[in-house]
């Protein structure tokens, strides 16, 4: 690889991380505490991460169970899962907050596959946009005459093999995730 077209190849790296991470956050009816990394609880007025006010675990397949270290923040924990887009009731017996997943129906299993495909696409019009910037480079430093015809031939191929290295990527990590769901 050309140190011209690595800078790029880390951008789509980024493009395609950052699915992955929203690929976490989508349930797929089993309990998975990534869902919680986004929720923010209110510590003697800071908003920290739940996972630093309390102790997060998975006694079953569709439950997530919360222990605060404190237990006067019990309140403060449930008010953030409320008001986040997690879509769970959380409940509590005063010490420890549980989280129940509801099983998913087919319907509602179709949907989060739709909603995954949609996700994946709008990285893969990301990898698109940055093999376009990288091209659009390649051609300035190709007229400012840093660049013969031949090497901006040979860094615009380069760049098309790392963006359908990605894209393939994308797909696949839209397979494992499609078929996470889909698993009854």
């Amino acid at each position: 690889m050309d140190e011209r077209t690595i800078q790029f190849e880390e951008k789509m790296e980024k493009s395609l991380d950052s699915l992955e991470q929203e690929f976490t956050s989508i349930r797929a009816g089993r309990a998975n505490p990534h869902i919680l990394d986004k929720i923010k609880v209110d510590y003697y007025g800071q908003p920290s991460p739940l996972q630093s006010v309390a102790n997060v675990s998975v006694p079953e397949a569709r439950m997530i169970q919360i222990q605060p270290w404190d237990a006067s923040l019990i309140k403060e924990i449930e008010k953030a899962i409320l008001c986040s887009d997690i879509g769970i009731t959380p409940g509590n017996d005063g010490k420890v907050i549980r989280l129940v997943f509801p099983e998913l129906t087919e319907e509602r299993r179709k949907e989060l596959v739709k909603d995954v495909k949609k996700k994946a696409e709008g990285a893969k019009v990301a990898v698109r946009n940055i093999r376009r910037d990288a091209n659009d480079s390649f051609k300035k430093m190709n007229k400012g005459g840093e660049l013969s015809d031949d090497e901006q031939k040979i860094l615009e191929d380069q760049i098309q093999k790392l963006t359908d290295k990605y894209i393939e990527k994308i797909d696949q990590a839209v397979e494992v995730k499609s078929k996470e769901i889909l698993t009854v």
